[in-house]
């Protein structure tokens, strides 16, 4: 079933009188504008493609159906991607990222390379909400998620997936390339100046970095692989990106692999 979208046309399509009978012409726009309404756009095309047709003369007839079905064409485009977006950060919500993450596996980057993913949690975030309200809190999250977004190599992207957990999906990098992607977004978020927000906030996050190595990779192996580090990455303290070292090992990059404490959750096959 095709999914509700409350589209509206800005310009309804006004009948010329001197054309043919307007009936069939005004029922083709309003079959158009209930099947756009219901998100059926190419059943939407077809009817307004008609309904042009009818309306206008042969000598300008290719000019008038391009222009309309441009408009219509742009309308769809804008709402498809405000769908795939998440309402407050502007990143990609949960569903483009299912989507995304099947395709990707067959992509020839991905297969040739690997693909890493990242489970990115804002760290004692609930802390903020309960110190400064949630309005404060959704500009915090906005401004992970720009410091998260800032330097991903061509073909990444950052995906809400819950509350304040996000995911970096890194197709074509390698296991050293995604854990480097990861810290050096890690440290921006740290060295970020949240005194300008309040002078007394200081804002870090925790992430676990998968990869797939297993052949043929899966989504849901990657997803949970991910997951377990990063909770490895707050059980050793949190502001830490973990990942595992050919070895199996769980370890933290950049300077928090010198902790001691470091967790070490069962191997997965991801």
């Amino acid at each position: 079933m095709q999914p509700h979208l409350d589209v509206r046309f800005d310009a309804p399509v006004e009948v010329p009188e001197a054309h043919l009978d307007s009936d069939p012409v005004q029922a083709h726009i309003t079959a158009s504008e209930e099947l756009a309404s219901l998100g059926y756009w190419e059943d939407a095309y077809q009817r307004l493609r008609s309904a042009v047709e009818l309306m206008a003369g042969p000598e300008h007839r290719p000019h008038l159906v391009r222009a309309e079905l441009d408009r219509l064409r742009r309308e769809h485009a804008m709402v498809h991607e405000q769908a795939r977006r998440d309402f407050l950060t502007a990143s990609y919500n949960r569903r483009y990222l299912d989507d995304r993450l099947a395709t990707l596996l067959d992509d020839p980057s991905v297969a040739r390379s690997g693909m890493g993913l990242a489970m990115v949690d804002i760290d004692h975030f609930k802390k903020v909400n309960d110190r400064y309200g949630h309005p404060f809190g959704d500009r915090v999250l906005q401004r992970v998620v720009a410091e998260l977004g800032a330097a991903l190599p061509e073909g990444a992207f950052c995906a809400r997936y819950g509350g304040e957990e996000f995911a970096l999906v890194l197709p074509g990098c390698d296991p050293t390339e995604a854990v480097a992607v990861c810290e050096r977004a890690r440290i921006r978020i740290d060295r970020h100046r949240w005194l300008e927000l309040d002078p007394e906030l200081r804002v870090t996050v925790s992430a676990g970095v998968a990869h797939t190595v297993a052949q043929p990779p899966d989504v849901e192996q990657l997803l949970v692989g991910a997951d377990v580090l990063l909770y490895a990455a707050k059980g050793a303290g949190r502001n830490a990106v973990a990942f595992r070292e050919e070895s199996g090992t769980v370890a933290l990059a950049g300077a928090a692999g010198a902790r001691r404490d470091i967790p070490q959750p069962a191997s997965l096959d991801y």
